[in-house]
């Protein structure tokens, strides 16, 4: 396939994507919400997840532990923090069939206004909410709160460009008081214009966060629990690095499972952080848009890839970052990116599927977390795009290294 059988390809897809049906916002909204019915009513009677996001709440009221397993209400345990118990109440004092509905649909319609209400162009929203709309059926069957951070940490970004420096500090503590993942959007910091005032607020929407759950319950208990939240997360690390297939579906998982090996990956996470913090140098880039929305990118995929909490439903928060890396260049895209995003769509996102061969599944794709492979490619050329390539628009719309 030559260069201009892929501009071709390129062009005819934009045509068709461009037709009214496709690229009406209406459209993908009525999409969503279908999905998120969907989710809601085949997973009615198997919605373990949100039994234990109603139990939160209601263990809040009572002081019982966030942490501990409740065998008699559900099973595994509970791993979001103290101030989830605020963010569900309204859903926990609804009758169960009613709140997980409005649960699932609410997840859906803050991740599509998130989008909608980004800095992206039209052409990335469509992009996004087409491309990921069976990401987002995954993400959404597990009734968790990663569709949240996905929209969390892009809302973050959009208001940093919009100088509503407030706003984008009350969704980078509402992820992180919830699942800590939404604490990577604090790296937006290096693009404000307002930084005092962006600290500022994560220091006023932190301490309202963490008290808040105080009003349902008591000071000392609340206290007690952040407690019980760090020595859970670091006793659910260990478990993942050498238990079971559903977690720890990342770049670190991938690793140690291909090559067999435990506590030796533990290397990979500052190296990863020093691969996504370096281009963060590159000051004289940052007046430029393309570098700043490949930042966001890499930090939806980076959050997952080096997670050992990643799971199936995890990749909700990367796929659109392979989006945005894919379209935020201002370089025209050769045949491998091209090849590579067919690639994400195919593996990570139907890889535990079933339009994937079930023999496929079983013995390759989930034993060895090979879902995590084409995101991982991608996030590693991105980070080679980032630290190497100028992203300044060119006077033909492309730059000179589209002929590479």
């Amino acid at each position: 396939m030559n260069k201009q059988t892929i501009s071709r390809f390129t062009e005819r897809s934009r045509q068709f994507f461009s037709r009214p049906f496709f690229s009406d916002y209406r459209t993908l909204l009525a999409l969503w919400m279908l999905l998120a019915l969907i989710a809601a009513l085949t997973k009615m009677h198997r919605c373990n997840n949100f039994l234990i996001f109603r139990g939160v709440f209601w263990h809040t009221l009572g002081e019982q532990s966030l942490f501990t397993q409740y065998p008699a209400e559900y099973a595994d345990s509970n791993h979001y923090g103290p101030f989830f118990s605020v963010v569900i109440a309204p859903f926990a004092v609804m009758p169960l069939p009613i709140g997980l509905v409005l649960w699932v649909l609410l997840l859906a319609l803050f991740l599509y206004l998130a989008v909608r209400h980004s800095s992206l162009s039209r052409y990335q929203q469509l992009f996004i909410l087409w491309f990921c709309a069976h990401e987002l059926l995954s993400a959404l069957q597990m009734q968790q709160f990663n569709v949240a951070i996905a929209a969390c940490i892009i809302l973050a970004y959009a208001l940093v460009e919009k100088e509503h420096d407030m706003g984008a500090a009350f969704f980078i503590m509402l992820g992180t008081m919830v699942k800590l993942y939404g604490i990577v959007g604090v790296v937006f910091i290096i693009f404000s214009r307002h930084r005092f005032r962006f600290v500022r607020g994560l220091l006023l929407w932190g301490i309202i966060m963490f008290v808040l759950p105080m009003a349902v319950s008591s000071p000392q208990y609340v206290c007690g629990q952040y407690v019980e939240w760090y020595h859970s997360l670091m006793e659910k690390n260990t478990l993942n690095m050498t238990t079971g297939l559903y977690q720890n579906i990342s770049l670190i998982g991938m690793i140690q499972r291909v090559f067999g090996l435990g506590d030796e990956v533990n290397w990979l996470l500052p190296v990863g952080c020093l691969l996504l913090m370096l281009p963060c140098l590159r000051f004289s880039q940052y007046k430029n848009s393309g570098f700043r929305q490949t930042l966001l990118a890499s930090l939806l995929m980076f959050v997952v890839l080096f997670s050992t909490g990643s799971e199936t439903s995890s990749y909700v928060i990367a796929v659109p970052g392979v989006v945005i890396w894919y379209t935020a260049c201002p370089w025209r895209r050769g045949r491998w990116a091209l090849a590579l995003i067919v690639f994400v769509f195919v593996l990570t996102s139907l890889g535990h599927s079933d339009l994937m061969p079930s023999v496929w599944r079983k013995t390759i794709i989930r034993p060895y977390s090979l879902k995590a492979l084409p995101v991982s490619i991608v996030w590693l050329c991105l980070s080679f795009e980032m630290l190497r390539r100028d992203y300044s628009p060119q006077a033909d719309g492309y730059s000179k290294i589209s002929r590479m």
